[in-house]
C-alpha cells in the first residue's frame, strides 16, 4: 500500500460471529467517521512506518479502551472491524506484525470478545479487565524491554482520557500515541465545568482550574482547555503533530484525532497520512 494513493479500508467478515458488537451509546450504530477517518488514519500510519517498525524485534499495541473489537456503522446492516483489529490486520499486511497486543475494557465480555477476535486472526493478544487507570499500569509492566509501542487511546468520554494514564505510558522508552480527544463531551459539559463545585475533566488535565484565566467565557473555554491539554502533553517531552483532523457532524465538533511522539519521524508520517486527499472531510 502506498500512503500517497487513495486507500479504502478493507472490509472483512467477523472472525467471531455472535460475540458482542459496538453500536454506540444510543445503540444506533457509530458514526461513519470511525472507519473512514479514525481507522483509516490508524491503518495508513502503521503502513507508513512499516520499515522503521521492522527494526524493532518487539512491537507492542496498547489499547485500554478496546471495546468488543467489532463495530456497526449507523445505517449499515453489516459490521466492521474495530480499531484494534484494524491495527492488527494492517500490521500483518505491512509485514510488521505486532509481537504483543494488550487490550483492555471495563466490561469483561467486551474485553474477551476483542481478545478472541484477535486470537482468531493469529494475534498474540492478552486482555485486561477494568478501568484504564488500573489496567494501563499492568500493561506497561508487561511491555518487553526495548519494544516499540503504539498506544491507541479511544475513550468515548473525555473524563476517561486520564492524564496520569498518558504520563505513565509516556515513560516507555519508545512509544507513539494516537488519541481520540472528545470535543463533543467537552462542549456538552462546558456549563457544569464553569461550576466550581464540579470538575468532570480533572483527570484529563489536572490543575486546569488553577491555570484558567480569570473571566474566561463559556465560548472560549473549549479552545482554551484543548490548548492547555496540549501543553500538558508537551510537558512530557512529546511533540504533537501539526495535523489533527477535526471531525464534525451536522455542524458540531465531535473530536480531534491527535498524534504525539518523541521522535520526529513518526510525526512526519502521521502528518502525511492524516492530510491525504482521500481523508478530505465532506463538511
Amino acid at each position: 500500500m502506498n500512503k500517497r494513493t487513495s486507500f479504502i479500508l478493507p472490509r472483512h467478515p467477523d472472525p467471531c460471529p455472535g460475540m458482542p458488537v459496538e453500536r454506540g451509546p444510543a445503540d444506533e450504530g457509530v458514526g461513519w467517521w470511525v472507519p473512514e477517518i479514525k481507522h483509516t488514519c490508524l491503518a495508513k500510519y502503521i503502513d507508513g512506518t512499516r520499515k522503521a517498525q521492522t527494526k524493532f524485534p518487539r512491537r507492542v499495541l496498547i489499547d485500554p479502551f478496546c471495546g468488543p473489537g467489532r463495530v456497526q456503522i449507523k445505517g449499515e446492516q453489516d459490521t466492521r472491524d474495530g480499531g484494534t483489529i484494524v491495527a492488527w490486520r494492517q500490521s500483518v499486511a505491512s509485514g510488521c506484525p505486532f509481537t504483543h497486543v494488550f487490550v483492555g475494557d471495563l466490561d469483561a465480555d467486551r474485553a474477551e470478545a476483542c481478545e478472541q477476535r484477535l486470537r482468531a486472526l493469529g494475534a498474540p493478544a492478552r486482555r485486561f479487565v477494568g478501568p484504564a487507570a488500573e489496567t494501563v499500569p499492568l500493561m506497561v509492566r508487561q511491555v518487553p524491554r526495548g519494544a516499540l509501542c503504539l498506544a491507541y487511546l479511544d475513550p468515548y468520554n473525555l473524563q476517561y482520557l486520564s492524564f496520569p494514564l498518558i504520563e505513565q505510558l509516556s515513560r516507555l522508552k519508545c512509544v507513539d500515541f494516537a488519541v481520540h480527544f472528545s470535543l463533543m463531551d467537552l462542549t456538552r459539559n462546558v456549563d457544569m465545568e464553569l461550576d466550581p463545585k464540579r470538575d468532570r475533566f480533572a483527570e484529563a488535565a489536572p490543575d486546569w482550574r488553577l491555570n484558567m484565566p480569570n473571566g474566561l467565557s463559556k465560548a472560549s473555554l473549549k479552545d482554551w482547555f484543548f490548548d492547555y491539554w496540549c501543553g500538558k502533553i508537551r510537558g512530557l517531552g512529546m511533540t504533537i503533530s501539526d495535523v489533527m483532523p477535526l471531525i464534525e457532524s451536522e455542524g458540531r465538533a465531535i473530536y480531534r484525532l491527535v498524534f504525539f511522539s518523541r521522535n520526529p519521524f513518526p510525526e512526519r508520517i502521521w502528518n502525511d497520512v492524516a492530510k491525504s486527499p482521500n481523508l478530505s472531510l465532506p463538511f
